[in-house]
């Protein structure tokens, strides 16, 4: 059974987010950043300007910026599984951010965003007579961080700047997992004999940090005339799920449901960055961020003798990106004002075994003499897995962000 439920897993569904750490906390959404991030291979937290905004990992960048940004970010993704020469294909949509900051002169900047840090999505039915399969699997894992923040510049030097956010958690755990009965071998004659019960395996939860009410993340950063730099440390914290398992038959009987309350320590993270300016609106970034796992993650497990932990290892993200600025002459050519980008990156999960390679293209489409921007981002890449439990992942997601520029809070001619 454990065999036919860890293939189960694999086989069936894959929405906006992997399928891999589906019973642990799900896919790491990188950065948390804008659409204009993921299209330099989500590099680029050291680089400043009207409209960066905020950065969840770098929030020291937004002490440099002169105007109020508002940034959507939306994602269309289609992942494929595959082994075998056996593919399964599916497609979601997701608001993996959203930010707001505004800028207050000698008193620093404020901002706030919505990010979705984690997440699993999984809704699929699996009837396979050869196989004798017949069970529904549903996942819905959403982690959301609503992240305030703060920074400002030295007064006495103006090139550098300091920023904290706080992370306060929030979010839901839900699985169903149900086994239907299979009479496939009886005759039609005596199938009625058969006990026709589904069993299903329902646990929820609710997602909230042990002890605290947020974990923090600190950062500063140089910004120079030709290039800019930052480091930043975000604390560690201790994910508390408090869950609710609930042995359902048919969904006419109930068992008495039991509590349990599982823990996962996350680890410190470090990060740092360069943005490099050339030839005034050429730019070259890369950015590392680490974090080390140092014990395993406990998943829901539950009935049918699932898998206990997760195991880990360390967690570490290279991006390397490019961007050429566009104009901000309104009269000149439109193809001269867009914003070109272009990046990739390279992710060691949190998962033991697994890795990411992606890679990244996209603008920014000005709209306006305002500084509004529409952009667009296209990434792909594959996920490799030495784990016979998980298949290889291949992806391809469409990115698409609205950034607001403007003067909110200031009389006309400021």
């Amino acid at each position: 059974m454990k065999k036919f439920i860890s293939a189960l897993l694999c086989v069936s569904g894959f929405s906006f987010a992997s399928m891999i750490g589906a019973d642990a906390i799900g896919e790491d959404q990188l950065s948390g950043g804008s659409t204009a991030l993921a299209g330099r291979g989500f590099a680029g937290n050291a680089k400043t300007g009207e409209a960066e905004g905020v950065s969840v990992i770098n929030p020291a960048r937004q002490a440099f910026d002169t105007k109020v940004v508002l940034n959507l970010n939306f994602l269309l993704n289609i992942s494929t599984a595959s082994r075998s020469n056996v593919d399964f294909t599916k497609a979601g949509v997701s608001m993996p951010s959203m930010n707001l900051s505004f800028p207050m002169g000698d008193f620093g900047t404020v901002g706030v965003s919505l990010w979705q840090h984690y997440a699993s999505s999984i809704r699929e039915s699996i009837h396979d007579d050869e196989l004798k399969w017949n069970a529904e699997v549903e996942y819905q894992n959403s982690i959301y961080e609503l992240v305030p923040t703060y920074a400002i510049r030295l007064p006495f030097y103006r090139s550098l700047s300091f920023g904290a956010s706080a992370h306060i958690v929030m979010g839901s755990f839900m699985r169903s997992l149900t086994l239907g009965p299979d009479n496939s071998a009886i005759s039609k004659e005596d199938a009625w004999a058969t006990n026709d019960a589904d069993v299903t395996d329902y646990v929820s939860g609710d997602w909230e940090i042990k002890h605290h009410p947020a974990y923090f993340t600190f950062a500063t950063q140089y910004r120079g005339r030709m290039a800019s730099y930052y480091f930043s440390f975000t604390t560690p914290y201790t994910l508390k799920n408090e869950l609710e398992y609930d042995l359902r038959f048919s969904e006419l009987d109930t068992l008495a449901p039991s509590r349990y309350t599982r823990e996962i320590r996350v680890p410190a993270k470090l990060a740092t960055g360069v943005s490099y300016r050339i030839n005034k609106r050429h730019n070259v970034m890369a950015d590392f961020a680490w974090s080390a796992w140092s014990r395993d993650i406990e998943n829901v497990a539950g009935s049918w003798n699932m898998a206990a932990v997760t195991k880990t290892q360390d967690d570490f993200n290279i991006a390397l990106g490019y961007q050429r600025d566009g104009s901000d002459i309104f009269y000149d050519d439109y193809w001269d004002r867009i914003t070109y980008r272009a990046g990739a990156w390279y992710k060691n999960w949190y998962i033991k075994d697994v890795s990411e390679f992606g890679g990244s293209i996209g603008a920014g489409f000005p709209l306006g003499r305002k500084g509004t921007m529409l952009d667009l981002a296209i990434q792909g890449g594959v996920r490799l897995t030495d784990d016979d439990h998980n298949w290889n992942e291949s992806f391809i997601g469409i990115r698409l962000g609205l950034v607001g520029v403007g003067n909110w809070g200031r009389t006309r001619g400021q």
